[in-house]
């Protein structure tokens, strides 16, 4: 199966929603305008944006054919899979969308069967638990590197490199 061949639907208030993995119909300045001004992704350059897409299962959740929402998993496909930059946007929230998207993802055949799935949440934790995410058990702990300022290095150290070329 191609990744353009995953494709779910279903009706709801006279309108058809669809989730798929197909890159192609991404709308990506629809996805980037969401992210960089998300709390997880606050700016984030679009490149950056593109090539995390380029190198990760992508998921649109389209109504009818206008994409309202998003999801990407990064993975080995064959044990290990993390679930980012979800989002449906706010006009179509509270109608079980987000839910649908991430059982969606959860059965793409490549990733119906691993052993482990993270992800991380400020707000959702419900909506996840639904979709039979838990809190990891004692004594497993998560730990991070997290680098707040990178994106602003990058534009600097991009700007400085123009400057020089220019020069």
């Amino acid at each position: 199966m191609t990744h353009r061949d995953f494709r779910l639907a279903k009706i709801l208030d006279d309108s058809t929603y669809e989730v798929d993995a197909d890159r192609a119909r991404l709308d990506l300045k629809m996805v980037h305008d969401f992210l960089k001004n998300s709390h997880w992704a606050k700016d984030m350059p679009f490149g950056v944006m593109k090539r995390a897409i380029d190198h990760s299962l992508a998921f649109g959740l389209y109504r009818d054919g206008k994409q309202v929402g998003f999801a990407r998993v990064v993975t080995d496909r064959a044990t290990f899979a993390y679930m980012a930059d979800v989002f449906v946007l706010a006009s179509e929230r509270d109608r079980g969308l987000g839910q649908w998207l991430v059982e969606s993802v959860l059965a793409h055949p490549d990733l119906k069967d691993m052993r482990r799935w993270l992800l991380g949440t400020r707000d959702a934790q419900a909506l996840y638990k639904r979709c039979g995410f838990v809190e990891p058990p004692a004594p497993f702990t998560y730990l991070e590197k997290y680098d707040p300022a990178i994106h602003e290095r990058q534009a600097a150290r991009s700007g400085a490199e123009r400057m020089r070329a220019v020069g």
